[in-house]
């Protein structure tokens, strides 16, 4: 399997419908959309489209007022947020909140545990933790910290935070891996070895969702895209051909600014 070339056979996401409302307000309108195995699909949108209450229905944060979700041809639209974890439902935080009187190693080695018992805390209690530890470092090399393993996560920098996320959320082995604006404070240079890393991930077997603002990284990495605004789906399809619609130029440029041609580089 590799990430240009998905299996584009039964969906392994399919999201139907989905409405999420809050009052009079409608965070997400009757919005449907599906991943398949293999792919890297980046959901992008202005600020305030319904990006993250989108992948907060899909993780059980928040309950849909309509619509439903099914992993794998199994319903997830009532479960709560650990029965979807273990139905192969991983996800990153936007903003990075690791367990900081504990390692880089051991925030990873909780993870993994958790497969175990439904006390995350209790997975470090267990008598023998080898192969979870295993499986911490092999995280952690996936995305380029290992060497970062017995250091508190309370010095390190933002970058390191950022894939120590993404490792904590590989460590359950998921199905379906969420991203949620990975690249969100880093720099140009970390923002790009990041979305390699990602882009790697994905390579090796791993469907990702992509939510993020930084666009050039989204169209150099992800597949396909999808894009919201003001909680409706707008567009989908290929990145370059997305971006080229005139309804998603609007959406980021206003509607005179999307009348204009423009060049994206990858």
């Amino acid at each position: 399997m590799t990430a240009t070339q998905p299996l584009l056979h039964e969906p392994l996401l399919s999201a139907s419908n989905i409405t999420v409302q809050f009052g009079g307000l409608r965070a997400v309108d009757d919005v449907s959309f599906e991943v398949f195995p293999g792919e890297l699909l980046g959901l992008i949108g202005p600020n305030g489209a319904g990006k993250t209450t989108l992948m907060r229905a899909i993780t059980g944060v928040v309950m849909p007022t309509a619509g439903s979700i099914h992993l794998d041809k199994i319903e997830l639209t009532h479960l709560p947020t650990h029965e979807r974890i273990r139905k192969g439902l991983a996800f990153s935080q936007q903003l990075v909140k690791p367990f900081r009187e504990i390692s880089v190693l051991e925030n990873v080695v909780l993870a993994a545990g958790a497969r175990h018992t439904r006390s995350p805390t209790r997975s470090l209690l267990r008598i023998k933790t080898t192969e979870e530890r295993e499986i911490a470092h092999q995280m952690l090399r996936r995305v380029g910290i290992d060497q970062h393993a017995d250091q508190m996560p309370g010095i390190q920098p933002l970058g390191v935070l950022k894939r120590l996320e993404v490792a904590r959320a590989l460590a359950q082995q998921p199905k379906l891996l969420l991203l949620d604006e990975p690249l969100a404070g880093l720099n140009s240079r970390e923002a790009a070895t990041l979305a390699d890393t990602i882009a790697q991930i994905n390579k090796q077997g791993i469907t990702i969702i992509l939510i993020e603002h930084n666009l050039g990284e989204v169209m150099r990495i992800c597949q396909r895209l999808v894009v919201l605004d003001n909680g409706r789906k707008i567009a989908q399809g290929a990145p370059r051909e997305v971006m080229q619609q005139a309804e998603v130029r609007a959406a980021y440029l206003g509607s005179e600014a999307a009348a204009q041609p423009e060049d994206h580089h990858a």
